[in-house]
């Protein structure tokens, strides 16, 4: 998406760092950079929005389950793996034999 003007923050990185836009986990000039594209750029500013209203949505129906502490840090281990490899694929870890009998949820395996 881009709505075909020269911005001085290109389209492509604003969409792919979005998510850390709405979650607060840029720098302050980072931040600023993508309020000064938002407000140059109509189809990135509706795209924040939309994805505003979802984040939101999310929240507000989902936010207040617990999440299992295990469950937690294997999906942050996952993350920082991600990231040390620079966005890389990161192979899927095998599976518990525990988990594949569904032991750990009080689910069968088919």
């Amino acid at each position: 998406m881009s709505c075909g003007n020269p911005h001085e923050t290109d389209c492509s990185e604003v969409l792919d760092h979005l998510y850390e836009y709405l979650d607060d986990e840029m720098s302050e000039d980072a931040c600023k950079k993508f309020k000064q594209h938002f407000d140059e750029c109509h189809p990135c500013l509706e795209k924040y929005g939309l994805e505003a209203a979802v984040k939101k949505l999310v929240k507000r129906c989902c936010g207040h389950d617990d999440v299992p502490s295990d469950l937690r840090a294997k999906v942050l281990t996952r993350i920082e793996l991600i990231r040390a490899a620079g966005m890389a694929p990161v192979p899927e870890p095998a599976v518990e034999a525990g988990e594949a009998s569904g032991a750990t949820t009080g689910t069968h395996a088919p």
